[in-house]
């Protein structure tokens, strides 16, 4: 007679990610049952509870010890619950721009300049999709770094980047190109899944196993062909820097960037990148570590091009969005530096970074959603000459962001450069922190040249204004910028926390 056992799940490990789902659900049955007039409303008060719910869960698992959940599919250690609380922090920073701002289309369904989609205009309809499908995506986010095994870790990336495709083509104005950079994204995507799952079947060939802890120890003892597990590796990391925006996987970034609605875009650069490079460093850290003098020489290669590129070719971008977007590129070349470092002080540094460069990312994006003329948001860089005069206020939380980008003392980004690089130069990998520094000093010309074009040049067009149509952007600008100037003056506390969890499971 066959005994079958019961699985056990350990649901409080699982409980925030649970929440957030089955907050996804929920959000998902009221756009079939709640009246259309009143599904917005629903949705502003569930979808940030939900998120709430799910941080004080977090907080109230810091002082578990590592436990593994889901048959051991699943780990909850040290940096998967900080991961998990920077996650929801930028999740709700995000909301409020998500909330505030009109930035989506009112019928996605609709043609482009249909006569649909003129009465959906004309009878003041919202789109109200987009919560349910963020609370998706920020599911799969929460279970990516999480994630203890190649099919676990396969569902979580699909789960985090299926809704992100669609939210990607819901921009209120310029349609088609919204429509194209979703395609666009979900193609590549496609592609990138495709490796990734092509590198896991070799992983698997190799260890016999598709758990991490079988397949570090199949590594250690060199227990294949060694071919085998660098073609493996190769095609794992393919799926992995997609998602991070690294060269030579970059190219939907500028185009994703500039065509999805700015809130969204800004909870893309900030979120994902959290999401993906907690997965990186703990498959890089924890699985294929015995194979470290195979991959460090290749990750080191592509953090390099990856700095040196998003930085030079961002001097170029008269976009506001699509500079962002090569600036982003850069960053992820800097975060790789503290994946290569393969030191606990690079996974420390790597998720101050990350939380740091999130926070200023969503204030300079919420800052976009709010330069406006009469047809919407004004992205061109030329149209923001003058905004100083303008709206003193907004235009120096801009600049301050800008400098956080670039390093500069004071603020949160300049201590996390810092502490990177010394990372790096830790692991040995004194050239990485060469073109490291003198990728930062290309890129805060580009920072500053639209510092003095806000401050030190006349305005050219009198149509371009800062509109603040609620108290929510207001409040999530101003977080933005208070976190940001915190962690660059007083970070010890930030970074002690960080320092005592930041341990991985193996």
């Amino acid at each position: 007679m066959t005994v079958f056992n019961t699985p056990s799940l350990q649901y409080g490990a699982l409980l925030p990610i649970l929440t957030v789902f089955i907050g996804a659900v929920i959000g998902v049955l009221v756009e079939t049952f709640v009246k259309p007039t009143m599904r917005r409303f629903v949705h502003s008060l569930l979808t940030p509870a939900v998120l709430l719910v799910a941080l004080f869960q977090v907080i109230a698992n810091r002082e578990t010890v590592t436990t593994t959940a889901a048959i051991g599919s699943v780990v909850i250690d040290g940096p998967v619950i900080i991961a998990q609380g920077i996650l929801l922090l930028l999740s709700l920073l995000a909301l409020l721009f998500v909330l505030d701002v009109d930035s989506f289309a009112p019928e996605a369904s609709a043609l482009p300049g249909s006569e649909e989609e003129k009465r959906a205009i004309a009878s003041g309809k919202q789109q109200t999709e987009i919560f349910p499908l963020m609370l998706f995506s920020i599911s799969g986010m929460m279970l990516f770094p999480a994630a203890s095994d190649l099919i676990t870790l396969f569902v979580a990336l699909e789960v985090l980047s299926l809704p992100l495709y669609l939210m990607a083509g819901l921009s209120r104005r310029r349609r088609l190109f919204s429509q194209e950079s979703a395609l666009k994204y979900f193609l590549l995507g496609a592609y990138s899944s495709a490796f990734f799952i092509f590198g896991a079947a070799f992983l698997y060939g190799y260890a016999g196993a598709i758990t991490f802890p079988e397949i570090r120890n199949a590594v250690i003892e060199s227990a294949g062909n060694d071919v085998i597990l660098l073609i493996g590796i190769v095609f794992v990391s393919v799926g992995l820097l997609f998602k991070v925006g690294a060269v030579p996987f970059h190219a939907w970034t500028p185009d994703v960037y500039q065509g999805a609605p700015t809130p969204i875009t800004g909870f893309m650069a900030a979120a994902t990148k959290v999401a993906a490079f907690l997965a990186t460093l703990r498959i890089f850290y924890t699985v294929v570590d015995g194979a470290l003098w195979q991959w460090q020489p290749m990750l080191s290669a592509v953090a390099i091009i990856t700095m040196a590129f998003g930085s030079i070719v961002a001097i170029a971008q008269r976009d506001v969005k699509r500079m962002l977007a090569y600036s982003s590129i850069a960053h992820a070349g800097f975060l790789l530096a503290g994946v290569v470092a393969f030191n606990k002080e690079g996974l420390e540094s790597s998720l101050f970074y990350l939380f740091a460069y999130g926070v200023a990312t969503l204030g300079a994006f919420g800052i976009v959603t709010l330069i406006r003329d009469g047809q919407g948001e004004v992205t061109d860089l030329n149209r923001w000459a003058g905004l100083g005069k303008k709206s003193p206020a907004m235009a120096s939380l801009f600049a301050l962001f800008l400098l956080a980008f670039a390093g500069i003392p004071l603020t949160s980004g300049f201590i996390g450069k810092f502490s990177i690089f010394s990372a790096a130069y830790q692991g040995g990998l004194q050239s990485l922190v060469i073109v490291g520094v003198l990728s930062s000093a290309v890129a805060a010309f580009f920072y500053i040249r639209v510092i003095v074009l806000m401050f030190f040049t006349d305005a050219s067009d009198p149509s371009v204004s800062v509109t603040l149509p609620t108290r929510r952007s207001l409040i999530g600008v101003w977080s933005a910028a208070i976190v940001t100037v915190a962690l660059g003056v007083l970070p010890t506390s930030t970074l002690r926390f960080i320092t005592d969890l930041a341990i991985f499971a193996r």
